[in-house]
């Protein structure tokens, strides 16, 4: 039980006395504690303030019910629970928190307080092991702020409107996992910040995601932070990438993810939210914020939510998840550094021949019509289109070779200034024949709805090891 329940309403603060800055509101700690309803607990030693009546909480128990951050910390405490506080030293609104005017009038006006002793090395484990609960540091708001607009003001939303992550919710979505919240998921960069599945939880909270959802969230973390992914470079870049989300396996259908109709749009819960929750981990605990490591000059929806199931049943090829490695059955995520969706428009191919042309032509201006080389690219084949090259018999890899032979060009027609335009390829990377996307560049996933001959063009960042590459990972080991 919580020794806040014990408290009577009025006030707390929270000292302890190798602090200087609680040393020198001593004479402020006497004036209060002549008024009724001001009681003094202190973390080190019961005989400070002296001569004052002291809590006793040298075994930090008070101080981890309420994750005391700083002494002085000024609590006013209601029905067992904080409704507003005070951290270190504020004259102005100590008064006006306690109501007592002339508070501490011969000190400086403001000054900031010490280190709360719970957060000493070993301390936080022993008491966090000894109340079994979780390890995040808590934010405590005023009944009169509004959650929504504190989140906002803290920095941890993408934009739009989040869930606040209370103790009970965070528990619940951890429910989603058998793993321990202390594991280590992933180290994130930019910041290079060990992911906890617990902090993983966390912002799944905050993006709206079900506790079922965890599995393929930590899943997402745990590609997007691999070498092969490159978060860093993706998140630093000007360019628009962002991690785009293929789910392959059983767990598309036991979510209920979309992957028909509006598979790249709004409207499902699954799809939008673990999507979000993966950019949510690289933003609030990777660092990479916008304007800040974040530069891209336009941006794009990846860098929100794009995140897709694969129509596994309709598709006549196998799923994106086996030609990756994976075994069937397995639930899986691969994480591409895409950018916004581009449409590839053709109703009137009725041949796998023609229908390819067109695929070559779009897929030409991924980047620019005149780079080679360096790029990659997901197509997702809508069942239309997907109809049009079964019924001619090809299959994915025919249907990789036929465009890479489309998209191989002469050197002379790519190189910077060929055709009056002055991007294109530098010309000591000029060789007699290029082709446009790297030789394990170019995926395809089948997804969309049944009517329309429209399939989509995800364009890549720079793909390579300089760049970023497919990374595919199991959904399975984080059930």
């Amino acid at each position: 039980m919580s020794r806040l329940a014990e408290l009577d309403d009025g006030f707390l603060v929270v000292v302890k006395s190798d602090c200087e800055t609680c040393q020198m509101v001593e004479p402020v700690l006497g004036a209060m504690s002549a008024r009724t309803g001001v009681a003094i607990a202190s973390q080190d030693d019961p005989s400070f303030p002296t001569g004052l009546k002291v809590i006793d909480d040298t075994a930090l128990g008070l101080s981890w019910d309420l994750q005391t951050e700083t002494t002085p910390t000024l609590y006013r405490i209601e029905k067992g629970k904080v409704v507003e506080s005070a951290t270190g030293w504020n004259r102005e609104e100590w008064q006006r928190l306690t109501g007592i005017e002339g508070l501490g009038t011969g000190l400086p006006a403001s000054r900031p307080g010490c280190g709360s002793k719970i957060f000493e090395p070993g301390t936080f484990e022993r008491l966090n092991a000894r109340s079994g609960g979780l390890r995040a540091r808590r934010v405590i708001v005023a009944p009169a702020v509004d959650p929504f607009e504190a989140m906002m003001s803290l920095g941890w939303s993408d934009g739009l409107p989040v869930v606040p992550p209370t103790e009970d919710r965070v528990q619940r979505m951890l429910e989603g996992t058998s793993h321990d919240p202390a594991e280590i998921v992933c180290v994130m960069a930019p910041d290079l910040v060990e992911c906890t599945v617990e902090k993983v939880a966390i912002n799944a909270v905050i993006a709206g995601c079900k506790p079922e959802y965890l599995p393929v969230v930590l899943a997402g973390c745990e590609a997007v932070a691999t070498d092969l992914f490159n978060i860093h470079g993706v998140a630093a870049t000007t360019q628009f990438a962002g991690p785009v989300l293929i789910v392959n396996g059983p767990i598309r259908l036991e979510l209920q993810m979309n992957s028909g109709i509006n598979a790249l749009g709004p409207g499902n819960r699954a799809n939008a939210t673990i999507g979000r929750a993966v950019n949510l981990v690289v933003r609030n605990l990777g660092g990479a914020r916008p304007g800040g490591v974040d530069r891209s000059t336009l941006g794009s929806p990846a860098k929100w939510s794009l995140c897709f199931a694969e129509d596994e049943e309709g598709s006549p090829w196998e799923p994106l998840s086996i030609e990756r490695g994976m075994a069937e059955g397995v639930s899986a995520v691969s994480a591409f550094a895409g950018h916004g969706p581009h449409e590839i428009v053709d109703q009137a191919s009725r041949d796998a021949a023609s229908l390819a042309s067109s695929f070559a032509a779009q897929l030409r201006s991924v980047g620019h019509p005149k780079l080679m080389g360096f790029l990659d690219a997901l197509v997702v084949v809508a069942p239309e289109h997907a109809r049009v090259f079964t019924d001619s018999g090809w299959d994915k890899p025919r249907l990789r070779n036929e465009l890479t032979e489309r998209l191989t060009f002469d050197g002379d027609d790519v190189v910077r200034g060929a055709g009056g335009i002055a991007e294109g390829m530098p010309q000591h990377r000029v060789q007699p024949r290029m082709t446009k996307f790297r030789p394990d560049g170019l995926w395809f996933a089948h997804a969309g709805g049944t009517a329309g001959m429209f399939s989509g063009i995800i364009s890549g960042w720079t793909g390579g090891p300089r760049g970023s590459q497919m990374a595919t990972v199991s959904i399975d080991n984080w059930k």
